[in-house]
C-alpha cells in the first residue's frame, strides 16, 4: 500500500467524509457507499482506458476462482481452450480448467524451469478453442510478458493479471478477459477484479452456480451480494493516488527504473544470479539466488536487520525473491541493492 493511502484510511477510517460512519459500516446500498463504488469504477475505468462495451465486475473468491469461473463462462458451447504454461499460476489455472473442458497446451516454458516467456510463433493453437488464456506475470519465477498476443479477433485473449495490472497502460480492447486480485497493485486481498466483454456474458455451462455467473454480476452492478465493500474503498484511494501521480504511463517508468537497478546489480557480480532470460524478466517479481546457498540464512537474517523483510523465495523454488510492486518506492529498491552490494562486498 502506498504509505498515502494508509494515512488517508487512517483519517478517515472513524468518520467518512462527515457521514458519522467508516466506510466498515456502510451499508452496500446506501448513497454513502453507492457514491464510492461509483468513483471506484469511474477512476478504474479512466485509469486504464476501459471501453464502454465492456463491464467491469467486483468480485471475492480471488484469481483462483476465476480459474474456474472463465472456463465455466467463455466455454460458450465448446468444447475446449487454450492456455499458456508459464508456471505456477498457469499451472492452477490449468488444472482447474480441466475439470470443464479440454485444455491445449499451447506453449509451455517447463522445458527450461518457467524462465522464459514462449514467443508467439511457437505456439500451437486449436482452432476450435474456446479462448485462450495466460498469464503476464508469474509473481512465482519472475517471467513477464513484454508484449501482447496477438490473436486477430480470432477468439477471446483471456489474462491473468493479478500482479501486474495498472503496473504499465494497458490496451483493454485486445482483450475478451481480464481478471485480477487486488491485493499486489490495486489494494488489499479479499477483492478480485475482473473486465469483461459485453458479448461474452451468458451462456455459461450447465450447473454454473449463481455466484459463479458473470452476468448475474453484471446485470446487478456487483452488487447481487454484499461485495468487499472496504477493499473497494481501499482500491479507490489507491486509484486517486495512481492519478496524481501521473497514472499508468508514469507508473511504468518508475516501475522500470525501479526494476533495472536491481537488475544492473544481479548483472554486474557472480555473487548473485536471476535466471530469468533478460527479455523476459518481471518488472514486479525478481528471483534471484545466491552464489553460495548456504548464506541465505544470514543474507536473509541481516536484511530484516535493515529492515528488508519478506525477501526469502517461494518454497518451490528456493533462492530470493524481491516484490517490488507499484507502491515500492524507487528508494526502497536503492536500499535494498545497497545492502545487497555490501553483504556481496563483505562474503566475497
Amino acid at each position: 500500500m502506498p504509505a498515502e493511502v494508509l494515512q488517508q484510511a487512517r483519517a478517515e477510517m472513524l468518520d467518512w467524509h462527515g457521514s458519522g460512519m467508516s466506510v466498515m459500516e456502510m451499508s452496500h446500498r446506501g448513497k454513502e457507499f453507492m457514491a464510492i463504488a461509483a468513483k471506484v469504477e469511474a477512476d478504474l475505468r479512466e485509469l486504464a482506458g476501459i471501453p464502454d462495451n465492456y463491464k467491469v465486475l467486483f468480485l471475492s473468491g480471488g484469481a483462483s476462482s476465476q480459474f474456474a469461473m472463465v472456463p465455466m463462462n467463455l466455454l460458450r458451447g465448446k468444447k475446449s481452450a487454450d492456455y499458456v504454461n508459464t508456471g505456477e499460476w498457469s499451472k492452477k489455472a490449468i488444472k482447474e480448467a480441466q475439470k470443464y473442458c479440454a485444455v491445449n497446451v499451447a506453449a509451455s516454458s517447463a522445458d527450461a524451469n518457467f524462465s522464459y516467456a514462449p514467443a508467439q510463433d511457437k505456439w500451437t493453437l486449436d482452432p476450435a478453442a474456446a479462448y485462450v488464456h495466460y498469464t503476464p506475470n508469474e509473481t512465482i519465477g519472475g517471467v513477464e510478458f513484454n508484449w501482447v498476443p496477438d490473436l486477430n479477433g480470432a477468439v477471446p485473449l483471456v489474462a491473468d493479471m493479478s500482479s501486474s495490472i495498472l503496473s504499465r497502460p494497458l490496451d483493454v480492447a485486445r482483450f475478451g478477459l481480464i481478471y485480477a486480485g487486488a491485493q499486489k497493485n490495486m489494494g488489499p486481498a479479499g477483492l478480485t477484479i475482473v473486465i469483461v466483454r459485453e458479448d461474452l456474458l451468458g451462456a455459461t455451462v450447465p450447473g454454473t452456480p449463481t455466484m459463479f455467473d458473470y452476468k448475474i454480476h453484471a446485470d446487478n452492478d456487483s452488487m447481487y451480494n454484499t461485495p468487499p465493500t472496504y477493499a473497494m474503498y481501499i482500491m479507490g484511494l489507491v486509484l486517486e493516488w495512481l492519478q496524481r501521480n501521473g497514472g499508468l504511463a508514469a507508473m511504468e517508468q518508475v516501475n522500470i527504473a525501479k526494476a533495472k537497478l536491481l537488475y544492473d546489480l544481479l548483472d554486474a557480480t557472480d555473487f548473485y544470479h536471476c535466471p530469468v532470460a533478460r527479455s523476459d524478466r518481471s518488472r514486479m517479481n525478481v528471483p534471484f539466488t545466491l552464489k553460495d546457498a548456504a548464506l541465505d540464512g544470514a543474507f536473509l537474517q541481516q536484511a530484516q536487520a535493515h529492515g528488508l523483510i519478506q525477501l526469502k523465495g517461494h518454497r518451490s523454488v528456493g533462492g530470493m525473491r524481491a516484490s517490488i510492486y507499484n507502491a515500492m518506492p524507487l528508494e526502497g529498491v536503492a536500499v535494498l541493492v545497497e545492502f545487497m552490494r555490501e553483504f556481496a562486498s563483505s562474503h566475497a
